[in-house]
């Protein structure tokens, strides 16, 4: 059985990720990128489908666990009859050892003699395939199928097969230390150097030490901050400087449902606000890596953005079912690509733009080729502001004319005539700002219009519609229309009176067993990101104690590492969707930033 999916920590190493269970079980592994096949996909099946596990031969789950400081190294410590062990999982960091991802698992007796089992079952292809298993003479195993080999060190200690598992058996006593590696490799070419594994544990620690070093945050939520910095930072994918939404598939919004979506690809919205979290922090590095990302991923045709790509900028994301694994907690189907990439979603527009402004108000290095880039996805967009489109949530019904998507189309327009300002203003430039000015106001003369339910004082989801939508409170945060506004408020009052349960907020009405407005049935949980995005509005418009309030009942949801999924099903009181997931964790870093911000400003903090 599959542990609660808050009960995972994570291990990566920029170019995948792993999720380690408190009973010592890594049930999800992609080698070797982030959205490779699974060679541990116990998570949406059984142990059987693949997993490691290294604990105490009692089991159980551990007694404490945590991250040592400010790193991804993880911590587990078991305390049993006969004593007391420590497991020390992570993964060396792309960016500190260059080459294949390696995971690296030290066991150390800290008291007693504890008996400890190393449990081994390597599937490829997410639980599908039985790899070739054998002995090399020097006492390493070797897992070969198709293109893939996996290799195990075991140190000096045994290993034995039974039951298509690898098995190591070892009694450990204080002081004393076993190591494991489980190394990727290409299956054609002669195997990898073994692992120093205490030499690449120290090396990870001083990486994660230095990397941290260049936060600039130094508020009163500094350890939720950092810790999620960290996790974004481990959700980056070092080669190409792609940004995985992230690192799972399938961990379903709805236990039970149908709601289970590959995540382990780059959204072009979730990496702009992702961008823009780093740029605040001080991590100008990585939003430039990103910023590099963006342009070859769309090179020679912008007007077809896709809203998601690869890691490395692939655009054939082709989805479909892998119907032999019953998923997690039996929610299925359990998907592999993601069939939303071919969407038309009118805000992803905007978001890019946002975010190269935002690069430029940072001091980003000017580029000659995002500078044209603007232009061209302006172009397009000034084409196409007027068409429906599946908007930010990825409905799989049928286009409409969504506020937030008209919002947005409005945001790339406002960037660009900014960007234009600060250009060397010629004939040509100023006819294009006054051109843009235009449909600017055009733009947001037709949202008031006919997004605006006067009768109710609010924004609705869609033109014509009485449903409220949660992107709605980002109107204000964009700058689309001052906080003070009556409109704004009452939006913000109206989703908080009827989009929210338990005080956190839903993105849109669903219907239960009925299908609804995204073409799917069943319910899902309350969305974190835009239970953040409340917070922010409530400190935007002077409620700061209150806005306080909430951000820091949303602290209190992370899991005891500090991560965070996708949505909190307030009936379960459980974390549900993928995990950990970058739009969980970048709002949380803005509304820490905005909160802070407010309170030095009236001497609350």
């Amino acid at each position: 059985m599959t542990s609660r999916i808050e009960d995972y920590a994570l291990i990566g190493d920029m170019q995948t990720a792993a999720l380690v269970g408190r009973d010592g079980s890594m049930d999800w592994l992609c080698l070797p990128r982030f959205d490779s096949p699974a060679v541990f996909a116990g998570l949406l099946g059984s142990e059987e489908h693949g997993s490691w596990r290294v604990a105490p031969l009692s089991g159980g789950p551990a007694t404490r666990r945590r991250y040592r400081g400010d790193s991804l190294i993880l911590e587990s410590e078991w305390e049993t009859p006969r004593g007391t062990i420590r497991v020390i999982d992570f993964m060396p960091p792309a960016d500190a050892l260059v080459g294949a991802p390696v995971v690296v698992r030290v066991v150390e007796g800290v008291s007693g003699r504890v008996p400890v089992r190393s449990e081994l079952r390597m599937r490829f292809h997410y639980g599908k395939v039985v790899p070739w298993v054998r002995r090399e003479d020097d006492g390493r195993t070797v897992a070969v199928a198709g293109p893939d080999a996996v290799w195990f060190d075991s140190g000096d200690t045994e290993t034995y097969g039974r039951g298509l598992t690898t098995y190591t058996d070892v009694t450990l006593g204080e002081g004393d230390r076993v190591t494991f590696t489980l190394t990727w490799h290409p299956s054609h070419v002669e195997g990898p150097l073994r692992t120093d594994a205490l030499a690449a544990l120290k090396d990870t620690e001083v990486f994660w030490a230095d990397w941290v070093k260049r936060c600039t945050y130094d508020g009163p939520w500094r350890e939720a901050v950092v810790r999620s910095l960290i996790t974004l930072k481990a959700l980056t994918y070092a080669p190409t400087g792609g940004i995985v939404a992230a690192p799972t598939t399938s961990l379903p919004e709805d236990i039970g449902g149908v709601r289970n979506w590959d995540y382990r690809y780059t959204w072009l919205r979730d990496a702009a606000m992702t961008l823009g979290a780093l740029l605040k922090t001080g991590f100008v590095d990585e939003a430039k890596a990103w910023r590099e990302w963006l342009l070859r991923a769309v090179a020679g045709d912008p007007e077809n953005l896709q809203i998601m790509y690869g890691v490395g900028g692939e655009r054939r994301l082709t989805e479909y079912e892998a119907t032999w694994l019953p998923g997690y907690e039996g929610s299925h189907p359990v998907r592999i690509g993601n069939a939303a990439a071919e969407q038309f979603q009118l805000d992803v527009y905007g978001e890019v733009i946002d975010a190269l402004h935002l690069g430029r108000q940072a001091g980003m290095e000017g580029s000659d080729h995002a500078h044209a880039l603007q232009l061209k996805l302006m172009d397009y967009m000034e084409q196409h502001w007027r068409d429906p489109d599946e908007g930010i949530w990825e409905v799989r019904g049928p286009r409409r004319h969504f506020v937030h998507s008209k919002v947005m189309a409005w945001v790339a327009v406002d960037r660009t005539i900014k960007m234009l300002v600060n250009d060397a203003i010629d004939s040509d430039t100023e006819k294009m700002l006054e051109h843009l000015k235009g449909v600017r106001e055009e733009i947001h003369r037709e949202v008031c219009a006919y997004g605006y339910d006067a009768d109710r004082n609010t924004f609705t989801q869609y033109y014509g519609s009485t449903e409220l939508d949660a992107s709605l409170l980002l109107i204000p945060q964009v700058g689309f229309l001052p906080p003070e506004d009556k409109r704004v408020i009452g939006t913000i009052e109206a989703i908080q009176r009827d989009l929210t349960e338990d005080g956190f907020v839903r993105r849109y009405p669903t219907q239960g067993t009925n299908v609804g407005l995204d073409g799917l049935p069943g319910d899902e949980g309350a969305f974190l990101a835009c239970s953040f995005w409340l917070a922010d509005d409530l400190a935007m418009i002077g409620r700061v104690e209150e806005a306080r309030e909430l951000f820091e009942r949303l602290l209190a949801l992370r899991n005891d590492l500090g991560l965070l999924a996708e949505e909190w099903d307030p009936r379960l009181q459980r974390q549900v969707g993928n995990f950990p997931q970058a739009f969980s964790h970048v709002p949380l870093i803005d509304t820490a930033l905005r909160l802070t911000s407010t309170m030095r400003a009236s001497g609350q903090e």
